[in-house]
């Protein structure tokens, strides 16, 4: 039986969005990710973990016009990035607050998890959800 791949953490992930300019301004002004560079179809931006590369469709002519990201189609469900603790997500919320984007409550998952998350949406109707250990 072959060995499966030994994998690290995520390096970078590829967002096919609607609006470059607005998705980069939303990924760097409310979920604090850094410009790196411009691509020759789209930006790249980093938090200094993971990087985030944004662009317009690959096949323009096969993307529904109005097109809205749907978890319920196969593909992605939804990004979740780490923060330290419960008051970086409360300062999230403000901040989401301020900027007008709607965002679910601060939700403690149990011991279980061991974790809360805080759920909201990109311009594109990406879900996105920081997430917190409970300490």
């Amino acid at each position: 039986m072959p060995t499966p791949i030994a994998t690290g953490p995520v390096h970078h992930l590829r967002l096919t969005v609607s609006d470059v300019e607005r998705s980069r301004a939303f990924y760097t002004e409310v979920v604090g990710f850094e410009f790196v560079m411009d691509l020759p179809s789209g930006v790249f931006l980093s938090n200094g973990a993971v990087g985030l590369g944004l662009g317009p469709s690959p096949a323009p002519d096969r993307s529904p016009a109005g097109d809205r990201f749907d978890e319920a189609r196969i593909g992605i469900d939804h990004l979740s990035f780490g923060v330290a603790g419960r008051d970086d997500l409360e300062r999230a919320r403000q901040l989401l607050d301020d900027r007008g984007v709607e965002h679910g409550e601060i939700t403690d998952l149990g011991e279980a998890f061991g974790i809360s998350i805080l759920v909201f949406r990109d311009p594109d109707n990406i879900q996105l959800e920081l997430s917190a250990p409970n300490a």
